[in-house]
């Protein structure tokens, strides 16, 4: 993201709080910014492209947050589990937005953005499975990419409405998510063989220092 688009989705940002995501319109970001309409133009097409790049901001902080050498040492289920936790902290000091964000791509009608959004969903999920070193071929990789896209969406939509101090409970249901995967992927016939699956050959727990969800509470 460039510094001017990530001024332009900031101040888009900051609108939404004061007024809701859906009054929010390009050319109040301009008249916001103090620039001319057309100068947004150079970064975004419309305003589902705000979208788009607040949701890269998380994709991108997690991908950062993989190259340390403390994620890259943990066991797979907490490697993800960690992973996860830093996206979603990435979008909670705007949750309520990010919510209303979700509820306008749901809406009757607006089936363009929906697809789109689908694919988006595929694209986090699939850079979630490169931070998380994950590399199953053929028929497990489908089924992995299954079984995470699941947890990653129930989780996410769990954190939207989790009004838990600091979203413990979220916290708490992804981890369980992840070691239920981990344990029936080992009943999966050949998943185990390959070490690619969800669980891999995994060792003991290891006690790490994970993110808080987010330490922002969403408002209502």
């Amino acid at each position: 993201m460039t510094r001017e688009l990530d001024r332009i989705v900031n101040t888009a940002l900051e609108l939404a709080e004061d007024q809701g995501w859906e009054k929010v319109r390009l050319y109040r970001v301009a008249e916001r910014m103090e620039m001319p309409l057309e100068g947004l133009l150079a970064h975004i097409r419309e305003k589902e492209d705000l979208v788009d790049a607040w949701f890269d901001r998380a994709d991108h902080a997690m991908l950062q947050a993989a190259d340390s050498a403390m994620v890259a040492a943990m066991p797979t289920v907490e490697r993800l589990e960690y992973l996860v936790l830093v996206w979603l902290r990435t979008l909670a000091p705007h949750r309520r937005v990010t919510a209303q964000m979700i509820r306008g791509k749901l809406e009757a009608g607006h089936i363009h953005v929906q697809i789109p959004a689908v694919l988006r969903i595929s694209r986090t999920v699939q850079w979630l499975r490169e931070a998380g070193h994950r590399d199953a071929p053929g028929f497990y990789r489908g089924l992995e990419e299954t079984v995470l896209t699941t947890i990653f969406v129930s989780t996410f939509v769990h954190w939207l409405r989790d009004q838990s101090p600091d979203q413990e409970r979220t916290r708490r249901r992804l981890l369980l998510a992840l070691r239920a995967a981990a344990r029936l992927s080992r009943w999966v016939p050949g998943f185990r063989a390959h070490h690619h699956a969800v669980s891999g050959a995994l060792p003991a727990p290891a006690v790490v220092e994970r993110p808080r969800a987010s330490g922002v509470e969403a408002r209502s």
